[in-house]
């Protein structure tokens, strides 16, 4: 299969290539326009977290569309990534959580909010679902944060979402901001993902309300009770699922050869990731140099000296320890000579007794047991 094995997984993948775009999360926002009618009226759009641009390459193509209209519609893309340049479309390379970074924003666009603000962003996900969902929650409201600086009454916002069990924490935070809020499904988005898409429409802020970078959402207390059916702070939000129903299901495999009069043919990325993180690990990784990388040339006896003694310096160690240890004959000396020492001593002395003590005790024992039994024998014979 090689290459061509991920074409048949996944269709969408496989579609955004054939159509020129840089990923297949490109149909999540198509889908969603179809249903929404974001891009009606539209001159001035901010997409953030925008790489590697597929959502930038929508809104150019719908907002720009003929040279003479695209000459009004400004659209700024916002990424800490680099991302390769793309017609209409001003990149900032700059991080969504400064101030100036919203600045900037309002500087390309003149003077004047934005029209619709668009977040694709995601966290690199770990496999734990309860630290994504938190995760991808902060930088939503990091990207609702910087929206409040740019865009203008009456706009839209539309931001990835991850519906865990407290997603309503952000429904209540979205919806004090405006006044309609739904949760959207595409198509393209894979069923088995918890992935979803919030439609903020109709941007009204509350009374007073200054954005403020330091602290800039109104305090919500969390408790135990928020998340209850019952309760003043539950929110139920639409749940609309968009795309047509009869396109391609994002969840299944389709064969290469869709067409039957046109063969399959491979094709390479739109668009590769401009100096990926991981671009070095598969530069060493392809030419056999990741396990040398800063490999230490420190040899290993003196890295552990304690643990590579030659057999020679054991040796010379244990020859030592024997020779400066004292015999037992010594140890019975110094026993006797300091009996008051310890009383233990005493004791221990009566059990060092040599070989040589021992059999001249018992020699002397057996002679006078010869003599009683001999004069017990005579005894008789005179009875």
């Amino acid at each position: 299969m090689g290459r061509s094995s991920k074409d048949k997984r996944d269709i969408y993948y496989r579609l955004a290539k054939e159509e020129g775009w840089r990923a297949r999360s490109a149909f999540k926002l198509l889908q969603i326009d179809e249903e929404f009618n974001l891009f009606k009226g539209v001159r001035r759009a901010v997409d953030l977290c925008a790489a590697p641009g597929s959502w930038s390459q929508v809104l150019s193509r719908k907002l720009r569309g003929t040279e003479e209209k695209g000459e009004d519609v400004k659209i700024v893309a916002v990424d800490l990534q680099a991302m390769a340049p793309l017609p209409g479309v001003t990149q900032i390379q700059g991080d969504i959580t400064k101030i100036t970074t919203a600045q900037e924003i309002i500087k390309h666009f003149e003077g004047q909010p934005a029209d619709l603000v668009v977040c694709d962003g995601a966290p690199d996900v770990t496999g734990l679902h309860d630290v994504d969902e938190y995760i991808q929650a902060q930088l939503l409201l990091a990207a609702l944060n910087i929206t409040t600086h740019v865009l203008k009454p009456g706009g839209t916002f539309v931001a990835k979402i991850f519906r865990g069990k407290d997603v309503t924490l952000l429904y209540s935070q979205l919806k004090v901001f405006f006044t309609t809020v739904t949760c959207a499904k595409p198509r393209s988005s894979r069923n088995s993902s918890i992935e979803a898409f919030a439609v903020c429409e109709n941007y009204s802020p509350p009374e007073g309300y200054v954005p403020n970078m330091s602290n800039p959402l109104l305090d919500h207390k969390y408790d135990e009770d928020f998340n209850q059916l019952e309760g003043p702070n539950r929110l139920i939000v639409p749940f609309l699922a968009c795309g047509d129903l009869s396109a391609y299901d994002a969840d299944r495999n389709y064969p290469l050869q869709l067409d039957p009069s046109k063969e399959y043919q491979y094709r390479p990325p739109t668009q590769p990731p401009i100096r990926p993180p991981y671009q070095e690990a598969c530069y060493l990784r392809k030419n056999n140099l990741l396990a040398k990388k800063n490999f230490s040339t420190v040899p290993l006896d003196k890295a552990f000296p304690d643990l590579h003694r030659s057999a020679n310096e054991e040796s010379d160690m244990a020859a030592a320890g024997a020779a400066a240890a004292p015999s037992p004959l010594s140890l019975d000396e110094e026993a006797k000579e300091d009996s008051s020492s310890v009383p233990l001593d005493g004791a221990l002395s009566a059990l060092h007794l040599s070989a040589n003590q021992e059999l001249d005790m018992a020699a002397a024992a057996a002679p006078s047991a010869d003599q009683s039994a001999s004069q017990d024998a005579a005894e008789q014979e005179a009875k």
